[in-house]
């Protein structure tokens, strides 16, 4: 077979084990695998068994059908193709069509290819910055009137949610400690063992939910506390200790401008780190993947709680073993986003509110009940995201419980891995609702929910006309 009929190059390439690999990692049988990429049944069959080498044309549709599973026999050029085509998916190129040689391009020009794939990033990463800018301005929070925890935020949203010495080092832990889900004795018994520290429960409800006393090598805990809320405190603790050279030494090299935000960002690395403990990066991701992220199961399986799971899944950005690029954020009752994070090119707004539309300040409403919402943001993008209110009970009827909700989501090209879309017709762009990031940053002209206008956009107001807002944005 000629380079013309295969479009893969010089030889003929086959691909039948990892094609395989690839149908069971997806929990697929044949039948389905052959739909979701266009092909017959038994044309795939011929391609597992290694009859027939892959061609372009599958290729491209392995790659789109699985942008994060498939590397394909040529592996750095596939993965290339792929991020030259998630670039070209930026609004910027809305009036632009995909070159009719992308894949010829990448073969021939791979140095060209990774200049412009390393371009487009440093462009989203300018413009969010400028995000940042332009949301601080527009509420009056100049940069150097930062509180310490909104710069620690900013730090992890900049770094990606992803922390790569830490992680591989509570991975390479929970692989020594080799259980599944990582039980309070066993967390107990090696903080005993490897830092002789002894772990006790306290009654009194005006004590902290987690005090360490290090000259005594005493951790106290709260019994109150939530079964998984105390493993992940456990966890925390041995981290604190494990991890000590790594956590310093990022914290170390962070450019942040005060002490108690260096303080601050070592407690996050700890919290990261006893996550990245109790949910092991290739395990978890792994398990996601199969259980196509649902996040009671997880839970199940890893024994932590919803949120844990929704905030773990949104920091497996490892290079070369990504998940699926989510965003997601907690809200609590009065509609603060308290933690936030978006591998996806939905961006939260960092200083005041968040859009009214989002299904999240519903979810905080109505506690354990899983709300789904498709949405499109103003660029055109659009998400299926899932929202669920939680309480986290005081240990006391004296002491409110603690009452947020927390968001998951994903861009609709997703959709198939996150069962949480399933039944929503996330092809219908009229079924999606139009969100925004903050009334001060949309552009929409239209919204009924507006609180306030556009910070870039003059209004018109009209003593004669009332409409459902008293101006009109121009």
């Amino acid at each position: 077979m000629t380079e013309a009929a295969t479009g893969m190059g010089r030889h003929r390439l086959f691909a039948g084990a990892e094609l395989r690999a690839l149908r069971r990692r997806s929990g697929l049988g044949q039948g389905a695998m052959a739909a979701r990429i266009g092909i017959s049944v038994s044309y795939l069959s011929q391609l597992e068994n290694d009859d027939r080498p892959v061609t372009r044309t599958v290729a491209d549709a392995l790659a789109r059908a699985f942008p994060l599973d498939w590397a394909g026999p040529s592996g750095d050029a596939d993965a290339k193709l792929a991020q030259m085509r998630a670039a070209m998916d930026d609004p910027l190129f809305a009036d632009l069509d995909e070159p009719p040689a992308l894949h010829r391009a990448v073969e021939q020009q791979p140095d060209l290819a990774s200049r412009f794939i390393r371009l487009h990033a440093a462009y989203r990463r300018a413009e969010e910055r400028r995000q940042m800018e332009d949301d601080a301005i527009a509420t009056g929070v100049g940069g150097g009137a930062r509180q310490p925890w909104e710069e620690v935020r900013d730090w992890f949203h900049l770094a990606g949610n992803y922390v790569d010495p830490i992680d591989r080092a509570a991975e390479l832990l929970a692989g020594e400690l080799d259980a599944q889900p990582l039980g309070d004795g066993l967390i107990a018994h090696v903080l005993k063992r490897r830092h002789g520290v002894d772990v006790i429960s306290s009654d009194d409800e005006a004590a902290a939910m987690r005090r360490f006393d290090g000259p005594r090598g005493l951790l106290t805990l709260g019994r109150a506390l939530p079964p998984e809320t105390r493993r992940f405190a456990l966890a925390h603790q041995l981290a604190l200790l494990e991890f000590k050279g790594q956590i310093g030494a990022v914290a170390q090299a962070a450019d942040l401008k005060s002490t108690e935000a260096q303080t601050l960002l070592s407690v996050g690395l700890a919290n990261y780190a006893a996550g990245a403990l109790l949910m092991p990066y290739a395990r978890f991701r792994e398990t996601a993947r199969a259980l196509r992220h649902d996040i009671d199961r997880l839970c199940q399986r890893f024994g932590v709680s919803f949120e844990q799971a929704c905030h773990r899944l949104s920091t497996l950005q490892r290079p070369a073993a990504r998940g699926i690029p989510f965003f997601f954020c907690r809200v609590d009752m009065a509609g603060n986003i308290t933690k936030r994070h978006s591998a996806t090119r939905l961006q939260f707004a960092r200083f005041g509110g968040a859009c009214p539309l989002w299904i999240v300040h519903e979810a905080v409403a109505i506690p354990d009940r899983i709300l789904v919402q498709l949405a499109e943001t103003p660029d055109g993008v659009r998400y299926v995201q899932m929202a669920k209110g939680l309480v986290k009970a005081s240990g006391s009827y004296a002491r409110s419980p603690r009452r947020y909700a927390v968001a998951l989501g994903c861009e609709v090209d997703h959709a198939a891995e996150f069962i949480y879309a399933d039944g929503h017709d996330v092809a219908n762009r009229a079924a999606a609702t139009p969100i925004g990031i903050s009334c001060r940053l949309c552009p929409r002209t239209d919204c009924d929910q507006r609180a306030f206008p556009p910070s870039d956009r003059a209004i018109e107001v009209d003593p004669d006309i009332r409409d459902v807002v008293p101006y009109r944005v121009v």
